[in-house]
């Protein structure tokens, strides 16, 4: 098994040997187990502000597994070392990244910095002067057009993105399209959240912070109009139609792949549609590995039942594409394809002839088929699927 030298670099304005720094590298696991490449504390930089190439033990993941990142800045003085950063920087590359020298990037609020001010004051007893420093803060990325920043129901205010991002992390919810047709980059999140928990929330801080974030090596970066949705967020009720942390994510994704269309408002169906070789695409970009696929706009039929039902029950991605009248609540009255799943176990068969399956849509995992309906029912609106190893 190989050993990799990992480092990453900062941006400052003092000379590299004022500084030090603690340089946490790890992943999570489902479980948010957390395992460690580098973890060391106060140590110096080089002279071109590239930390020290830590070397890893014995490692057997391939270079595109993602890693998170965390950096805490220290300055020494003749007397003290002050620790800089009040919260440690985060980021994420992939293992790759990390052993080429490339985790850092071209811009520089998107690595950690330290910056002091030059200006010296004379002092009161030769006249005093008053030094003026310009602190500049970039506009946030996500501002809905109906609620300013600072308005009471503003979707992408800090605090409540951040509260956001802890449920999905600790799993007490998941991704939920709402009434968005954003069921691809739904399914795509859930499983991003539930096998990389710690991927997921870091992609939601990047893309809240930055406005563009990369998965191993898919890229969101989402334009102006999604960035600035119109329309409105909640209902007559206060209920909100979709969270501020799902517009980030599902409609980002959505509008990245969007040549011509974007995904500017809440209600742009045609901009949300998701064909199964660009759901594919993002899969594998993000690390996963495709290992089977039916998929298509014919039924699978009963065999495809039989082919994905296998890999279910050995623990695999099995995501599915349907006409939505298959589900409770689905409005289709059609017989065409309409929307993306995940299955969480096999599909059965009661004494009945009843079908159940286990599955996530619309934000939650249970047996959304419809109540008493047959084989040939299901069979009519199930179009195959794809099936991706868990992504580790």
């Amino acid at each position: 098994m190989p050993v990799y030298h990992l480092s990453t670099r900062i941006n400052a304005n003092v000379p590299p040997s004022y500084l030090l720094y603690d340089l946490s590298i790890y992943r999570m696991d489902s479980d948010r187990n957390k395992y460690l490449l580098v973890n060391v504390k106060q140590q110096p930089f080089q002279d071109n502000y590239e930390t020290q190439r830590h070397m890893t033990a014995n490692i057997s993941e391939p270079l595109s597994t993602i890693y998170i990142m965390e950096v805490t800045l220290y300055r020494k003085t003749l007397l003290e070392t002050i620790c800089v950063s009040l919260v440690p920087f985060t980021h994420m590359y992939t293992l790759e990244e990390f052993a080429n020298g490339k985790a850092w990037s071209a811009v520089k609020r998107e690595n950690p910095c330290y910056f002091e001010s030059t200006g010296i004051p004379k002092p009161v007893s030769q006249g005093g002067e008053t030094k003026v420093i310009k602190i500049s803060i970039p506009e946030r990325p996500f501002i809905a057009k109906e609620y300013a920043i600072g308005s009471p129901r503003d979707p992408f205010e800090k605090k409540l993105i951040e509260y956001q991002i802890n449920n999905r992390f600790n799993f007490i919810n998941s991704p939920n399209q709402g009434r968005g047709s954003l069921c691809g980059p739904a399914v795509f999140f859930y499983c991003l959240q539930k096998d990389r928990p710690e991927v997921y929330a870091q992609a939601a801080r990047e893309l809240w912070r930055y406005g563009k974030t990369k998965i191993g090596e898919l890229m969101i970066s989402p334009g102006e109009g999604c960035l600035h949705p119109s329309g409105s967020f909640y209902d007559d009720d206060g209920s909100q139609r979709i969270s501020g942390l799902d517009w980030i994510t599902m409609a980002s994704l959505r509008d990245s792949e969007n040549a011509v269309l974007s995904f500017d408002t809440l209600d742009s169906p045609l901009a949300g549609m998701t064909m199964w070789q660009t759901l594919t695409e993002w899969f594998e970009k993000a690390g996963y590995k495709k290992v089977f696929s039916n998929v298509g706009v014919t039924q699978a039929g009963i065999q495809g039942i039989h082919e994905l039902n296998e890999y279910a029950k050995k623990g695999y991605k099995v995501v599915t594409l349907i006409n939505d009248g298959l589900l409770e609540g689905g409005t289709s009255v059609l017989t065409v394809p309409t929307h993306w799943i995940v299955w969480d176990g096999p599909v059965t068969e009661d004494a009945d002839r009843s079908i159940h399956l286990e599955l996530f849509s619309w934000g939650e995992v249970t047996d959304w088929i419809t109540r008493g309906k047959n084989l040939s029912f299901f069979i009519k609106r199930f179009f195959g699927g794809l099936v991706f190893k868990p992504l580790k």
